[in-house]
């Protein structure tokens, strides 16, 4: 849903300052902030994964591995709430 979403509101831009700050001020609504910080979250969630992935394919296997899991997650919520702080 984000793609459309950010070419919709770069095609505003297209079309002229004014409509380009109708939609800058319908994102400032709390439930679109809300929406931003949960992608944020799944983005950074996703990314952890896909870095624990790689450590466990091209690593030689160890035992703190098995951490990686929670190393990930944490990560992933740290960036999320970093980016909430920011937002908000």
């Amino acid at each position: 849903m984000f793609l459309p979403f950010h070419f919709w509101a770069l095609g505003q831009a297209l079309q002229g300052a004014a409509q380009l700050d109708g939609f800058l001020r319908w994102t400032e609504q709390p439930l679109v902030k809300l929406a931003e910080i949960g992608l944020v979250l799944l983005l950074a969630a996703h990314m952890a994964g896909g870095v624990r992935l790689l450590m466990l394919e091209f690593l030689a296997w160890r035992d703190w591995q098995k951490s990686l899991l929670a190393v990930a997650a944490a990560v992933s919520l740290a960036a999320g709430l970093a980016f909430a702080l920011n937002v908000v």
